[in-house]
């Protein structure tokens, strides 16, 4: 059965959240990195030819690793919050700004203006989308062997 390590687990994660799109090949375990071309069109793909070229001609042998939704980091952002303290001034913060009309926004701003606990909302977030990862490929390699296409 296919596995991630926890390295590999790490590098995705830390890939997507770069805005990169993570590829796996399903053989040698292999991992790719290219430009998320969808959400930013104009990126600068040079650097990525070989591995775009690799893509385009065995697209078949790679596993994408999603990246989480706008409404999964969205979630992300309220765990943060309901794990804090209730009588932390904070947390009072981050749920009025999660509640605005542009709540990533908001919640950035507060989140890097709040001193030690901007380093715990990145701890938080990262483990969340390790998480994330090796959640999303245990489904997509379970699918896989319900498919017979692994």
């Amino acid at each position: 059965m296919p596995t991630l390590t926890d390295e590999q687990i790490k590098e995705i994660a830390e890939q997507l959240d770069c805005g990169f799109r993570g590829f796996w090949h399903k053989q040698t375990s292999e991992l790719l990195f290219v430009p998320d071309l969808k959400n930013d069109p104009f990126a600068d793909t040079e650097a990525f030819a070989d591995d775009l070229e690799k893509l385009e001609n065995n697209f078949d042998d790679y596993l994408e690793i999603e990246k989480p939704q706008s409404s999964d980091n969205f979630e992300i952002m309220v765990n943060f919050t309901e794990q804090l303290d209730d009588n932390n001034k904070l947390k009072n913060q981050l749920i009025d700004a999660l509640n605005k009309k542009k709540p990533f926004r908001e919640f950035k701003f507060i989140v890097d203006n709040s001193g030690v606990f901007r380093q715990q909302w990145f701890d938080f977030k990262n483990q969340k989308l390790k998480q994330w990862v090796s959640d999303k490929f245990n489904e997509e390699t379970y699918d896989d062997r319900e498919t017979g296409s692994t």
